[in-house]
């Protein structure tokens, strides 16, 4: 196999091959980071590389497989972190002027268990938003990291390095975060699968000071990868307050589930979002293949989903008011839209949060009364297809200094709910760009979300489809 063969396959492929002793975990170290240096120079999807730290890995996990010792869940397996995780003695950079050339000395609970269970981290992916505020991928620091399918347009954000390298072969995990949409976006943008898990299922730390609305979890091009990287990045950890005490399933082995008979609601704009027409088609054509697997569809009008507008246009610019003191330092070095979202929000009240805190709680308590109804939601993942990156909007869309938020108005109320959602590929428009279908689950149902969106890979598989940039 080439270096492009070898980059595309799975986890499951990979620790056959490692098994079967055909293939060493060095080899594929070496073919992956050959690939990254090819390929990326296109599309701007790693930081940085760690060939030191990936070769190192790999022959440590060569070496068990060598001598037939136990070997962890991805043995030898390539992944790659965000830039917005801690990764010890690697730069990480947070994708912003204020923070760049720091250097952790401890990695974040997720690097720390892929790491346990053999896995060889490649390097750090762009975040390509600064501090992950906005959903366009680029960013002062790192410039604009291209959508594989179509070089200058959007690849979604703030894990829009990540979805490029599901994308482009390099290698088979990606972590993530999602603290508006940031998995399910690139996911959506690039043509992989993307996973939210439930709040709490990975720990995450340092706690994101934006109330508790960050999950961690994969962007990969197959449902099963997805299910081992958040097995093996799952549980309790003392770090984070937040994370769920009870251990992960093996997910991977379950996913097999049948659809029929499952109670699935699916809206097309949750009331009040706009979404374009060639995406609406899309998802339409993709929620008929649940009928066609046997679920019960009705299409829905969720009466909470006209109040989260006005709740995340305060929340989110709220969250990054503490950024209020780098100005006078950084801002010449700093996103201009960032700026802006942070004045806009300098004169807000402890009072005015608290009010709205009351109301976002029970805009949440409204979703899960709805979800006790149905086994999924389905709806679009984002409303328009990939658009030029240096834009906040799409030209046809309203104009703002920083509301991207308009185009995304279905990821940010799983966030705050907590719920599992994924952003499932499901077509192509007219001009070849890819179409994310979200499956959304209630919340601690991780299984139920995998094990649905399983069901809609076998029925309309999309892994055989490369971008042309990859090539």
């Amino acid at each position: 196999m080439n270096d492009t063969d070898l980059g595309y396959l799975g986890v499951t492929e990979l620790s056959t091959l490692y098994r079967e002793r055909t293939l060493s975990p060095v080899e594929v170290a070496e073919a992956v980071l050959r690939r990254i240096d090819q390929v990326d120079p296109v599309v701007n999807a790693m930081m940085r590389t760690t060939p030191e730290i990936a070769l190192a890995a790999a022959r440590r996990s060569e070496a068990r497989f060598m001598r037939g010792e136990p070997v962890g869940l991805l043995e030898g397996v390539p992944f790659t972190i965000k830039d917005l995780q801690h990764t010890k003695g690697v730069q990480t950079d947070f994708a912003t002027a204020i923070m760049q050339g720091t250097i952790p000395d401890v990695d974040a609970p997720c690097v720390t268990r892929l790491y346990d269970a053999g896995g060889v981290m490649l390097g750090k992916t762009t975040s390509a938003a600064e501090w992950g505020w906005k959903g366009v991928s680029q960013a002062p620091i790192s410039g604009i990291t291209h959508n594989p399918w179509a070089k200058g347009m959007n690849a979604g954000a703030s894990s829009s390095g990540a979805g490029v390298a599901a994308a482009c072969g390099y290698g088979p995990l990606h972590q993530g975060g999602d603290g508006a949409g940031s998995i399910r976006m690139p996911a959506h943008f690039s043509g992989v699968y993307g996973f939210k898990p439930t709040h709490g299922r990975v720990p995450n730390w340092p706690m994101s000071n934006n109330d508790l609305a960050t999950h961690i979890g994969p962007l990969t091009r197959s449902v099963r990868d997805a299910a081992l990287m958040t097995q093996a990045m799952a549980g309790p950890h003392m770090w984070d307050y937040t994370s769920l005490e009870a251990p992960p399933q093996d997910y991977a082995s379950q996913l097999g589930a049948d659809m029929r008979g499952k109670r699935i609601a699916y809206t097309t704009d949750l009331g009040h979002a706009r979404v374009d027409p060639e995406i609406a088609e899309s998802v339409a054509r993709a929620v008929r293949v649940f009928e066609e697997m046997g679920a019960v569809v009705e299409q829905v009008t969720p009466q909470w989903g006209p109040l989260g507008p006005e709740l995340v246009r305060f929340f989110w610019p709220a969250t990054f008011t503490a950024r209020l003191a780098s100005l006078p330092e950084f801002e010449s070095r700093m996103d201009p839209g960032f700026v802006a979202m942070i004045r806009y929000a300098a004169d807000f009240t402890a009072r005015q949060f608290m009010e709205m805190r009351t109301r976002r709680f029970a805009y949440v308590q409204a979703i899960h009364e709805f979800m006790d109804n149905y086994d999924f939601l389905l709806s679009p993942a984002v409303s328009v297809a990939a658009f030029p990156a240096n834009q906040l909007q799409p030209a046809h869309w309203p104009q703002h200094e920083w509301d991207w938020l308009m185009w995304a108005e279905f990821s940010y109320p799983f966030n705050w709910s907590g719920s599992p959602a994924a952003s499932v590929p499901c077509g192509f428009t007219p001009a070849g760009l890819p179409v994310g279908l979200q499956i959304v689950g209630r919340r601690f149902d991780d299984l139920g979300v995998l094990q649905a969106s399983a069901a809609f890979e076998t029925a309309r598989p999309w892994a055989q489809n490369r971008p042309p940039l990859a090539k």
